[in-house]
């Protein structure tokens, strides 16, 4: 099997899955419990907590766990409408965010909100200038997703953030880096991000937990109310296992991070230049090979509907991506469609997305099935 659908979800780590294994089996007191038990477990989670922080340079009390990326976006969006509604109505984010963050702001504008969506150029990057002009007195959040998850476009956070501040110092920045965090270098500090969004299952951890990360001081609301867990922001008695099992794959994912990423540049840009020169009418989409991250790469088939190629890869297991895993049952790509692609172009995209355990062998092999399946289907696809 070769498996280049990371961007979707990952395989869990042995060492993930043993930590999960003991906390479900052995220490499984709830956190929140005053028994020796509950002790133990809670000492798990803020051992858990202080990984998460260090690996994007905040404090540990600025780090809440949750059931991933949608409940995050959701948190930074609803949480600063409830806290800031006195600031102003008005918020601003791209046309290429993840449906985790378009939805919950087409929700607002439905309340009254003012939303202003972004463009983006050919590459998928926003303009600063555009950006600039487009905060006002009254707006109270940005949010950009940091790496794309079907283009691997990377948004110079810091420059965003700049300039931002520079029009509104009032404004608060978020960022969703559930593509990036753990393959890509995060510090909150100095790249001014007010609240940040990720997903353990990206890195190898688990599946429905995730941190929100916020800023000391900051007057966001909560959106889920009962027991006052995580310090009266996130109630819900803490997912223990998934929890320990993330920082467990975070500790991992840093540990090998500069190293992943050479490996990954390699099996990327074998694939790519193998499909782009022995595959004729095949075109990138998004930034070069070089620019993007190392992690994605989408590239167009003409004349195949990428439902189809997807399929004929499968039969040989191989399985690769015809967009977000969290919109692909919708039709094209809102993505591909503010790059202002065609139709054609489009229709055609599969996103091919790596980890570090992915190899040049696997490459190759993928290649070879590729050129057999796309010279056939564009046989009989007129």
């Amino acid at each position: 099997m070769i498996y280049f659908d990371n961007a979707a979800t990952t395989r869990a780590l042995d060492e993930v899955a043993d930590k999960v294994k003991y906390m479900l089996l052995e220490n499984y007191g709830n956190p929140s419990s005053q028994s020796m038990m509950g002790v133990r477990a809670e000492r798990e989670i803020e051992d858990a907590r202080k990984v998460m922080a260090k690996a994007i340079n905040a404090e540990p009390e600025e780090i809440y766990f949750t059931s991933g990326g949608t409940e995050g976006d959701n948190w930074a969006v609803f949480g600063t409408a409830r806290g800031y509604i006195r600031s102003g109505k008005h918020m601003i984010t791209t046309a290429i965010e993840h449906p985790a963050m378009l939805m919950p702001m087409q929700e607002l504008k439905k309340e009254g909100w003012d939303i202003t969506i972004l463009g983006v150029d050919s590459e998928g990057y926003i303009n600063i200038d555009e950006l600039k002009a487009a905060v006002r007195e009254d707006t109270v959040l940005v949010s950009t997703i940091l790496i794309n998850n079907e283009t691997g476009t990377i948004q110079n956070a810091a420059e965003i953030s700049k300039a931002v501040k520079s029009v509104n110092p009032n404004t608060l920045y978020h960022v969703d880096a559930v593509q990036a965090f753990g393959k890509y270098p995060i510090d909150v500090k100095k790249m001014g991000i007010d609240m940040l969004s990720m997903s353990g299952h990206k890195i190898h951890g688990p599946k429905g937990v995730g941190i929100f990360y916020m800023k000391k001081g900051l007057k966001v609301k909560p959106v889920i109310y009962g027991g006052g867990h995580e310090r009266g922001q996130r109630s819900g008695t803490e997912n223990a296992p998934s929890i320990v099992g993330l920082a467990e794959a975070v500790k991992i994912g840093i540990e090998q991070q500069d190293k992943a990423k050479e490996n990954v540049i390699a099996v990327k840009k074998r694939l790519a230049e193998g499909i782009l020169s022995e595959i004729p009418k095949t075109h990138i989409n998004g930034p070069s090979v070089e620019e993007a991250s190392p992690y994605v790469l989408n590239i167009s088939f003409n004349g195949i509907r990428s439902e189809v190629l997807l399929h004929a890869l499968e039969e040989k297991e191989i399985y690769v991506s015809a967009g977000s895993a969290c919109s692909s049952k919708k039709k094209g790509s809102s993505v591909l469609s503010a790059l202002g692609l065609s139709e054609t172009r489009i229709e055609g995209a599969i996103r091919f997305s790596f980890c570090r355990y992915n190899t040049v062998e696997e490459a190759d092999e993928c290649l070879k099935v590729l050129k057999e399946k796309v010279a056939f289907l564009r046989k009989y696809m007129r």
